[in-house]
Order: structure tokens, then sequence, then C-alpha cells
């Protein structure tokens, strides 16, 4: 089999023109480079080289297999930059949640820069309905989080609020409501709310959210806003996640004759002391401490 030291001979012979200057360039003797070479023709059984002119010239069966020999110094190159981030302490893997409601638009920069510093990580993005975040986190299936801020998290768990985003009323260009003006509790009251709640039903925390008798319920804020947007209800929403559909006129937001100033949310990070972030995930959590996230 090719030895990495042949390949590189070969590979540096044509990018440098000659033998000798591949010899230069990789800062062994010519002779090195020639012996390199000539067993890599002799295992082979191909002629990489024509050698009967002053300078070697690339056989057809050389140029056809210089493709190979770039792929395997690649990968020999990849091997050896994951064994050596192993070795600094980055992990293999890392998984990041973040709640549907909150905008990935200042993360994305992030995720950028994570992949230039750590590109042997694996990583993976989950996209989490409301309060599902520190569920995923309590069950070992995301590392990190990002999601609205509760008002417990449990027992070994880490957070710190990043920023904050405005939740409003919403409701179809076409709905009864829209028409009202500035709109009162017993108005609201008297049309179905659209609610968001999480898939562990043991999570009550939307209740504080519920204004009217009437509701349907939905885990995705994705999926309110199409029922919103079908007529078939109201809904308190983050900003975020309706400001196209305010843009295009499909959705209005809805004038609260009781609040003057809009509601806002904190957006917390959070992590766990019970499983330890390496290098990559000590990385990431750190830049995210650094953002200021405002959404409305």
């Amino acid at each position: 089999m090719p030895s990495v030291d042949q390949l590189e001979a070969f590979v540096y012979a044509v990018k440098q023109g000659s033998f000798s200057a591949a010899a230069r360039k990789l800062g062994k003797a010519q002779s090195a480079i020639s012996n390199a070479i000539n067993n890599l023709e002799i295992e082979s059984g191909v002629e990489l080289f024509d050698r009967s002119s002053r300078n070697p010239v690339l056989t057809p069966h050389g140029e056809a297999l210089l493709k190979s020999a770039h792929a395997v110094l690649r990968s020999h190159r990849d091997f050896v930059a994951h064994a050596g981030s192993l070795n600094s302490g980055a992990e293999t893997a890392l998984t990041m949640a973040i709640e549907q409601s909150v905008s990935t638009a200042q993360v994305l920069p992030l995720l950028i820069e994570f992949e230039k510093r750590f590109p042997h990580i694996e990583f993976e993005l989950l996209d989490s309905g409301p309060n599902d975040v520190a569920e995923l986190i309590r069950q070992g299936r995301a590392d990190i989080g990002l999601m609205m801020e509760q008002e417990h998290y449990p027992q070994g768990f880490m957070f710190r609020g990043i920023g904050h985003a405005r939740v409003i009323p919403v409701c179809s260009a076409e709905h009864p409501l829209a028409r009202l003006g500035p709109v009162s509790h017993g108005d609201l009251r008297g049309y179905r709310q659209l609610v968001t709640r999480s898939l562990n039903l043991a999570d009550d925390s939307h209740i504080q959210q519920i204004l009217s008798p009437k509701v349907w319920y939905a885990e995705s804020p994705h999926a309110a806003v199409e029922l919103v947007g079908a007529g078939l209800g109201w809904s308190l929403l983050h900003e975020a996640v309706v400001t196209d559909e305010l843009a295009r006129g499909k959705l209005v937001k809805l004038e609260l004759a009781y609040q003057q100033v809009a509601a806002l949310q904190g957006v917390d990070v959070v992590w766990t002391e019970k499983r330890a972030l390496g290098q990559g995930g000590q990385w990431l959590l750190e830049q995210l401490f650094k953002l200021n996230i405002s959404q409305g």
C-alpha cells in the first residue's frame, strides 16, 4: 500500500514541476523524492512520469491517479487534525436546542465561527417547542439550550439571561377582533384563543397565558400562526414568529385597551452542571453569553 510520504512526493513533484523543486519544498534530499516516487510506481505497477525530457511529465496514468493521491492526503490530514482536536479536550459531538420562538439570526454567525474553529465536532441543532428545551437538556438529549425564560428550572440547571422578546396579541386581518380598535379583556374572552404549550403535559406554564374560556393548543408557534391566519382565533405570540405575516397583512397586531406597553419575556441560555462541556461547548457557551438579543 502506498505510504503518505510516497503520495506526498508524487503530489509535490507535480505541483512544483520537478523532483528537485519538490525536495526543496518538503525539506528533503532530491534522492529521497526520486526513491519515493520510484517505489510508488513499483508498488502500483503504473508509470507515473515520463522521464524522457529534462523535467518529468505526468503520464496519462499518472494524471488519472493524481486526484486519488490528493484525496488520500486530505483524508490523512483530516485524521491527524481530528486526533489533535480530541487530544485538546474537544468533544466529538455537540447538540444545541433552540426554542422556536427565539430568532436564530444572531446565533447563526456564532455557528459559522464554531464550524471554522471546531470542524471535527459533529453538531446537531434541535428546533424545540415551548418549554421543551429544558426537558431535552434534562434528558441529556441536548447540551446547550436557548429558550424563553422559565420561573423555575430543574435542579442542577444553570442559566443566564441574554436578552428579551416582545409578546404581542395577533389575529387574522379578517377576524372580528381586527375591526374593534383597542380591545378589552372582555373582547378577547369572547373569541377562541390559540395557545402554545409544551409536549410535556406535566408542564403547565402555558396556563398563565390563557385569557379566554375557549382554547385550542398548538405545540409549535408556527402552527399557531397558521391557525390564527386561517381565522380560527387570536393568540399571544412572540413578535419574531409573526413579523413576516404582519408585513404581508395576513395578520394584524391587536391594540390592547388595558395595556399600553408590550409584554416582554426574557431569553435564557441554559445548560446543566451534571454534564461537562468540552472545549467546543465551552467556547459556544461563552459566545452566547456575549449576545444581547432584542426581539421586537
